[in-house]
């Protein structure tokens, strides 16, 4: 199983950008991928999450801006990340969740990509 995100780089605040997950080993419309960030000296954040079923979530933080999306023939899980404020600049990883459901804390995972750096900044 092997997950690995890429899409990341520089913008400015209100620009836009969709970031990739190619999966690998699995089918991802069988399992939830999840959407998470980190930025230095923060706590990971659960950002988006998108069940099986094709049931999406988001944290409060994103919503109404990012969107995640699931392309079966390409075994790829995308988030498209809009409006972008300095505060969304982190470390972005996809993985293979164990339950996508409204609390974003109880997302757990077990395998994760190694991430692409997003930077909002003018």
């Amino acid at each position: 199983v092997q997950l690995q995100a890429s899409g990341g780089g520089l913008v400015r605040p209100g620009g836009s950008l969709r970031l990739s997950c190619a999966a690998s080993g699995f089918n991802v419309d069988y399992y939830g991928i999840g959407w998470f960030r980190q930025a230095p000296g923060k706590e990971r954040e659960g950002v988006s999450c998108i069940a099986s079923s094709g049931e999406t979530f988001y944290a409060d933080s994103v919503k109404g801006r990012f969107t995640v999306s699931r392309d079966s023939a390409e075994n790829k899980v995308y988030l498209q990340l809009n409006s972008l404020k300095p505060e969304d600049t982190a470390n972005y990883y996809c993985a293979r969740v164990l339950i996508c459901g409204s609390d974003n804390k109880n997302w757990s995972h077990r395998f994760r990509g190694q991430g692409t750096l997003v930077t909002v900044s003018s």
